[in-house]
């Protein structure tokens, strides 16, 4: 082998030695990036033969927050674009829609400000999904443990027990609400490998200012398979380079 040949063979082992090398340093910060880090996976399924029965045959919205049980703090992690910009046609807001999170969550435009300092501002908004599933991850501490509420209305979802109109005292469903908003409640605790199933356990009724959260009433039907399934799953988060998934520490 020539000196020449000898050169170009030693450039393409030190090119190659040092591709190896840089692969190794990457396929390092991914797994440090992702070393002792715990993902909430929520995964929604929308019955859209439900939802194509109501009047307006839209997708319902919904909210999703987390509250940390030791301190009381709330955190939006996923609203409706609608709730959550007022975004009614005409209407500024529409608080039967989503009563108990707009109780919880919605600033005053007036004074800026909410009556409680452990309610954290929305992490993520976005536009009523209308896709059969429905997919969010928020990123947590190991091993911390919260509950996780969804609160979700379809409208003109109507029946006999919640009527477009009254025939007896001939009052109107001025937002066409039909039934009730529901919420759902599941205790996690973020240990990876772990599923949680959050089952139904009240509904939200906003009355001239008032927000009731109360039993789920006997004249609730179609809205309680609107989600015909929600798991939530800890997971790690998927290896990335450049993580931009992360919402910021609860």
């Amino acid at each position: 082998m020539n000196s020449s040949k000898k050169k170009l063979f030693k450039t393409g082992l030190t090119i190659f030695t040092s591709g190896i090398i840089l692969i190794g340093i990457i396929a390092g910060i991914i797994i440090i990036r992702t070393w002792g880090r715990t993902v909430i996976q929520i995964d929604i399924h929308q019955n859209k033969k439900l939802i194509h029965l109501s009047n307006f045959a839209e997708p319902p919205q919904f909210a999703i927050w987390l509250e940390n049980p030791a301190t009381g703090e709330l955190k939006t992690v996923f609203v409706t674009h609608r709730v959550a910009k007022g975004d009614w046609e005409g209407k500024a807001n529409v608080p039967v829609a989503l009563p108990q999170w707009f109780r919880l969550f919605k600033i005053d435009k007036d004074t800026g400000e909410r009556s409680d300092s452990k309610r954290s501002d929305m992490a993520i908004s976005g536009t009523t999904p209308k896709a059969d599933y429905f997919s969010l991850r928020v990123e947590v501490p190991p091993e911390s443990e919260w509950i996780c509420w969804i609160e979700m209305n379809l409208a003109g979802d109507f029946n006999d027990a919640y009527p477009e109109i009254d025939i007896e005292t001939l009052r109107e469903d001025e937002y066409s609400n039909g039934q009730p908003a529901l919420i759902f409640r599941a205790d996690l605790k973020a240990v990876e490998n772990m599923k949680f199933r959050p089952e139904i356990v009240s509904q939200s009724v906003w009355n001239k200012g008032v927000v009731n959260v109360e039993p789920v009433s006997e004249g609730v039907t179609t809205a309680k398979n609107v989600f015909d399934d929600i798991q939530i799953s800890i997971i790690k988060p998927k290896p990335k380079l450049i993580d931009k998934t992360k919402v910021s520490d609860l």
